[in-house]
């Protein structure tokens, strides 16, 4: 007995320029395989515009002494043409960022807007004063987080190059890189995977604090910091009126990260 494919019945579950699904009765073989190919060449590639999808047999009934008596169902399903992307080539970058901001600890405000009652004492801004020390508050601050993806010849990621990001890392800019003005950029690390024999995918991570400078603490003027830098303020004890509050009475900033050559990690400037 021939192999025979028929469309059932019932068979055509469409949504209209989506999807459709169409399923068969196969008889006459015990093979998979040969119920496949029949499928296949009774199911047309192409239906509504739709693009039919890899195709599905599923037994119903098999006797191997007799092939005639074997039943098989199949299903096609078919769905819109979606081009395949191709993958970045070997030299490509892909990049990401966001500016969902950081967290940072504060103890001093930019302005008190108000206080009350009007005698109440004066702490210069700062936040959370009580008789032993300056409580602060956490704010979002503005990071900018970016990330950007290469995929460089297998030549180039040498045991030298990993040691130079692992160096690297932990860093910020002596010098202007992506946009930003040297000390604003810090190198957060990367992740890299080789893909096939050819090349690697490696994910550089950064951070942006912007520079600044004309930063007031109370009475305290004319202060500038690198983006990465920490600003902290020492309180003390200043007699207000005929209460004893804690008020700023210097600031200080200091250099927490050092300074790395980003020009070396190769992905440009």
């Amino acid at each position: 007995m021939a192999v025979v494919c028929t469309e059932n019945i019932d068979s055509r579950n469409l949504t209209d320029g989506k999807a459709a699904e169409l399923v068969y009765t196969i008889r006459g073989t015990e093979d998979e395989s040969v119920a496949l190919s029949e499928l296949k060449a009774t199911a047309s590639s192409v239906l509504y515009g739709l693009i039919r999808q890899p195709v599905i047999v599923e037994p119903v009934h098999i006797d191997t002494g007799s092939p005639s008596k074997c039943i098989w169902t199949g299903t096609v399903q078919y769905a819109p043409f979606e081009p395949a992307e191709d993958p970045p080539a070997t030299g490509e970058s892909v990049f990401s960022f966001d500016t969902g901001g950081g967290s940072q600890h504060v103890s001093q405000s930019l302005d008190t807007v108000a206080s009350y009652p009007s005698s109440a004492p004066d702490f210069k801004g700062a936040i959370g004063a009580t008789h032993d020390n300056v409580e602060g508050v956490d704010i979002t601050v503005p990071v900018y987080n970016f990330s950007e993806t290469n995929y460089l010849a297998s030549d180039q990621v040498t045991t030298s190059y990993k040691m130079t990001l692992f160096y690297l890392t932990g860093k910020v800019n002596a010098a202007a890189f992506k946009g930003l003005s040297a000390g604003e950029c810090l190198f957060l690390g990367a992740t890299g995977s080789k893909r096939g024999v050819e090349d690697w995918e490696i994910t550089y991570r950064f951070a942006g604090s912007q520079n600044r400078t004309g930063i007031s603490v109370g009475s305290i003027i004319g202060i500038s910091k690198r983006g990465w830098d920490y600003l902290w303020v020492r309180y003390a004890d200043v007699e207000d009126g005929n209460e004893l509050v804690k008020q700023p009475i210097a600031a200080y900033v200091e250099k927490v990260y050092d300074e790395g050559d980003f020009s070396a990690l190769g992905i440009g400037t």
